[in-house]
């Protein structure tokens, strides 16, 4: 008669039971879950307002470079210079030329024909050196203006390159905080994922032998035995015991 077959089941250490049923339990409803990646999008940051400022202002900086720039920066009181010093100049020709007149009457040569060429020469040579003096205070005055102009456009391409650093900065500082913001949200939407990670690798790093395992047996019935063979077999199997006490006799 076949002896009776033993079945064992090594089953994990009753202490770890816990958190597998818990971890399979959390893992579970993940495996199908959606990531929400619009929570985590990238965001470019807007331009700010001193960039837009500096590009507007940029803009405008073409009137400074031009041929006829230096016209807004001519002094209001130029002209007035100039023809001031320019009746200066008419006052002093025409004392001049009066003193050329009177020396010509002292001499008795007034109206020949000497004096006439002496006051022409004299009148020509005034002309000359007053059309000079204008086109030299002219002259200065356009030198000026453009000295002016010059200055005003470094002033305004200085502001506008500060104007541009500050507004990158405060442009990059936002970022900066659009990003932080996306990376905080995908650690959210990824967390569980994470959490279950770490816990699984844990487990995983469980080696053999460290906790007890626990082995559950059960005999499997012989095939072929019916309930009166086993329960004779007790019987006969009692008898056997009660004969060697001394039971029966």
């Amino acid at each position: 008669m076949a002896e009776p077959t033993t079945i064992s089941q090594i089953l994990p250490a009753p202490v770890l039971e816990g958190s597998l049923t818990a971890f399979l339990k959390k893992l579970d409803p993940l495996i199908g879950q959606q990531i929400n990646t619009g929570a985590y999008a990238p965001t470019i940051a807007a331009e700010s307002q001193l960039q837009q400022d500096a590009r507007t202002a940029a803009g405008g900086l073409g009137s400074l470079t031009g041929a006829q720039a230096y016209q807004d920066y001519m002094s209001p009181y130029q002209q007035e210079v100039i023809d001031t010093t320019l009746s200066e100049f008419d006052r002093n020709a025409a004392m001049q030329s009066q003193g050329l007149r009177d020396s010509a009457i002292q001499a008795g040569a007034y109206g020949g024909g000497r004096e006439g060429v002496q006051r022409a020469l004299y009148q020509e040579r005034s002309d000359l050196g007053r059309a000079g003096l204008q086109a030299q205070l002219q002259a200065q005055s356009f030198q000026q203006a453009q000295a002016a102009a010059a200055q005003d456009l470094a002033a305004r391409q200085g502001l506008g390159t500060y104007q541009t650093q500050l507004g990158q900065a405060g442009q990059a500082q936002t970022q900066a905080g659009l990003d932080a913001a996306a990376a905080t949200a995908r650690e959210a939407e990824f967390e569980p994922f994470t959490r279950l990670g770490l816990v699984g690798q844990q487990l995983a790093q469980v080696q053999p032998g460290a906790f007890p395992t626990q082995t559950v047996g059960y005999q499997q019935p012989q095939a072929g035995v019916s309930p009166l063979q086993t329960a004779l077999g007790v019987g006969t199997g009692i008898a056997s015991i009660g004969s060697k006490l001394g039971l029966f006799g």
